[in-house]
């Protein structure tokens, strides 16, 4: 489903919350109403409180898209955040929470076929979450279009997914794996000790050993354009570079 197609708008109810970093939290919701959706896709998320008042906020989905009634939110506690505040200190399993999607026409894994001679994906802090559902989609399907991620965080707990993602490549030849982390020393030396620049992006694109023809960049304003510039600097064009922003 894309953008400006019919989208749920119903109650779900949480069905699992768990801690995956020590600010992030996945919420696991079963939808009263399955619905189709492409991985890089997001939802919005309104909550309404007994005087009326309601604030909505929009989480991209981290579950690949398949027909489970399930999905996942990763949802990452921000500084005066009303949303994640209360994912983080109220929500409780059997809350029913308003959801509407799915949405986003854009920023989408690629269809099977003809499909993508390769992928890069470049995510900082909970920006991998639309990223991990294009790497579970890959899995899903089974494709072994070769896939890169660079992902950067803090330290090496603040690495959303990380058991899964370092699962993936061991297990999957076709999969790339570099960690930029930036306030503690990486302690594998395929990982990198700094945040990302050009010349970290040329390198894993190096890895990939051949030239990605789809790149995926999502985190903050600053970290996407600095990741950019870096996919830019290392030759891809702007043609191939899909974008997404949370925040400032």
């Amino acid at each position: 489903m894309t953008e400006g197609s019919a989208q749920t708008v119903s109650w779900q109810s949480c069905v699992g919350i768990v801690q995956q970093t020590p600010s992030i939290k996945s919420v696991f919701l079963r939808l009263s109403t399955p619905f189709a959706h492409i991985a890089g896709q997001h939802v919005d998320v309104r909550l309404t409180a007994p005087d009326g008042y309601s604030a909505m906020r929009s989480y991209s989905i981290a579950s690949a898209a398949t027909s489970s009634p399930i999905i996942e939110l990763a949802i990452e506690r921000l500084p005066n955040g009303e949303v994640s505040s209360f994912f983080h200190d109220v929500a409780a399993i059997g809350d029913e929470i308003e959801l509407r999607g799915p949405l986003g026409g854009h920023f989408l894994w690629p269809a099977p076929a003809p499909g993508p001679d390769a992928v890069l994906l470049i995510g900082a802090g909970s920006g991998v979450v639309p990223l991990m559902a294009m790497i579970r989609e890959r899995r899903t399907l089974s494709q072994a279009v070769p896939t890169a991620l660079l992902l950067s965080a803090r330290t090496a707990e603040d690495v959303l997914f990380s058991a899964e993602l370092h699962s993936i490549e061991i297990s999957d030849v076709a999969f790339v794996l570099a960690l930029a982390i930036t306030r503690e020393e990486p302690t594998r030396p395929s990982d990198f000790g700094r945040r990302i620049d050009d010349v970290m992006v040329r390198d894993i694109v190096a890895r990939l050993h051949r030239r990605p023809t789809q790149v995926f960049v999502c985190g903050s304003n600053g970290f996407v354009n600095i990741a950019t510039e870096g996919a830019l600097a290392a030759g891809l064009p702007p043609s191939i570079i899909k974008t997404e922003r949370y925040g400032g």
